[in-house]
Formats: structure tokens, C-alpha cells, sequence
């Protein structure tokens, strides 16, 4: 019942370009304010601007359900994104949150059909932060300076009608090579089997130049036909004084991306600790949502 719909938000605007999958291959499958952080400066934040032609709006703009491509105005797109706002987005209010259970296998997982956003990244890209700030509580997710501490499908049900689904972080994790391959198998299983999933909110660490394990990641994800959004995190910090600022670290990610996808995948900028992106992240949510329930 939920798999058609599941379809037609994939192919309404995430079709690529990428090969088959190979079984051998590794990665995995409102009302707000839209000003710029006071912690992030203008000028840093990447500007999206409307061209006058609707290839500009099919291509580089993520267009939602029921909007017009020739009818995208700028004050549609949603700040540090490249999102335009739809007549499916709602009431993007967090009002309450509770942690269901953890699970070890995807068939484990919560039975009912609420739809649900799952939460992946490399283990030090700060998923719990951002999870701890969307619902506003500081404890919701466990945060610890030690990378790969989550290794188990957590499930949170937020005001009693979604899922916010916490993964288990790829790359470094700390925990034997035995238990990764392992995270990897059922990672991979929940996203090719769980029927509910909307979409998946890949987080990739704007801080540092594009990793090659978050571009297989986001390539393994278009190849299965998985709907995805890239969350930008990090959005307020630089490495040091030789290192590139997130905006360039951003558009070279996304250069890197166009090569392989003919519509580019929606994206939006986030900093757990400014707050920055928080509403237009949960905006987006919204409007995926409300299109998947409808």
C-alpha cells in the first residue's frame, strides 16, 4: 500500500543517471524566519536565484509536488538550500518526542505505518547534535566524542504521527571490523525493505573537502532509487585557517554530485550549534510528508 507512494515521490524528482548497482558494491542505498544566522555570515550562505528559463528551476531547484516550474519565484527557496516551498508543507512544529526502541534488524523495526526520515552519515558528522537540535532537547539522541556510538536502528516518534529514524554512522566507527560489516548488511536491508521510509537525510560534514565515502553513499542511494536529501552540516566552522569555507566545500560536493545525477538532489545548509537550517530542514520534512500521506 505504502510502496506506490513511495515510487512517485522518488520519480516525481530523484532520477539519476548512475549505473545498475552491483551486488559487490559497499555504500549504502510552517511557519519560519528564512533570515541568515547571525553566526554565519550573508555573504557565505550560497544564493539561489531564479533564471529565466524553467530548465534552471527543473535542474538545479528541488521542485515539490504540485508547484509549476515556470511559477518558482526566489522568495520560494528556502534559505541555504536549494528547496523550493510547495503547497504540501504544514505545520512543521516539533511538540513532542519519544524514543520507541532500538533495533537490531530492519524486520525489528516498528510494525505501523508512520511515515519516517532516517538519519545517516559518516560516524563523526554530528547526526546526534542535529537530532538533539530538530526535536529542541539536548538528550534526545546520545552525543559522545567517541565516533560510531550509535550501532543500532533507533526509532523516535515525534507528535505521535512520524518516525525520525537514528542510523548507525559508516566509516570510522568504533567497533570491530565484524560488527561494521554487519551495520552495513542491515543498514543497507531497512533501506531496501522498509516500506514507510520518505526519505533518507544524508548528512555530510561541510567543514572538510567532499569525502569519497559520502559520495559512494550518495551514489548507492540514487542507484536503488532512494529518495534522498543532503544535509549540510557544520555550516559554522572551518578547520583551520587554510581550510576552505563550507560554501566551498558545498559546491564542490555538489559539482562532484551533477556528474552522476540528471535532477539534482534537494540540499540544505545546517549548524546544530547556531540552530541554522533548523525550521527550513523541518519545512522540508513537512511538505515530504504531507505529499506522502495524501
Amino acid at each position: 500500500m505504502l510502496m506506490p507512494a513511495r515510487i512517485r515521490l522518488f520519480t516525481h524528482r530523484f532520477s539519476s543517471l548512475l549505473p545498475p548497482s552491483s551486488p559487490s558494491s559497499l555504500p549504502f542505498r510552517n511557519s519560519t524566519s528564512h533570515s541568515v544566522s547571525p553566526h554565519i555570515s550573508a555573504n557565505k550562505t550560497p544564493k539561489i536565484s531564479v533564471s529565466d528559463t524553467p530548465k534552471f528551476a527543473q535542474t538545479i531547484l528541488f521542485i515539490p509536488p504540485g508547484i509549476n516550474p515556470e511559477e518558482v519565484t526566489d522568495n520560494m527557496i528556502l534559505t541555504g538550500s536549494n528547496i523550493v516551498l510547495g503547497p504540501y508543507a504544514g505545520d512543521a512544529k516539533v511538540k513532542e518526542v519519544q524514543f520507541v526502541g532500538s533495533s537490531i534488524r530492519p524486520k525489528d523495526c516498528p510494525k505501523d505505518d508512520r511515515p519516517e526520515f532516517a538519519m545517516l552519515g559518516r560516524s563523526n558528522v554530528g547526526k546526534s547534535s542535529l537530532i538533539n537540535s530538530l526535536v529542541r532537547k539536548k538528550e534526545v539522541a546520545l552525543t559522545s566524542k567517541k565516533p560510531g556510538k550509535t550501532q543500532l536502528i533507533n526509532h523516535f516518534l515525534v507528535n505521535r504521527s512520524w518516525y525520525l529514524v537514528d542510523l548507525p554512522g559508516y566509516g570510522f566507527a568504533n567497533a570491530p571490523e565484524s560488527a561494521r560489516m554487519d551495520w552495513s548488511s542491515f543498514t543497507k536491508g531497512y533501506f531496501l525493505n522498509r516500506e514507510s521510509l520518505v526519505s533518507v537525510l544524508l548528512l555530510v560534514d561541510a567543514s572538510v573537502p567532499p569525502q569519497k565515502i559520502d559520495l559512494d553513499c550518495a551514489n548507492w542511494l540514487g542507484r536503488n532509487n532512494i529518495p534522498m536529501t543532503i544535509v549540510f552540516t557544520k555550516c559554522d566552522k572551518m578547520k583551520n585557517n587554510k581550510g576552505k569555507r563550507p560554501d566551498e566545500n558545498i559546491k564542490s560536493f555538489q559539482e562532484l554530485i551533477k556528474e552522476n545525477y540528471k535532477i539534482h538532489p534537494p540540499w540544505i545548509m545546517t549548524s546544530s550549534a547556531t540552530g541554522f537550517g533548523r525550521d527550513e530542514l523541518l519545512l522540508h520534512m513537512s511538505q515530504l510528508r504531507n505529499y506522502w500521506d495524501n
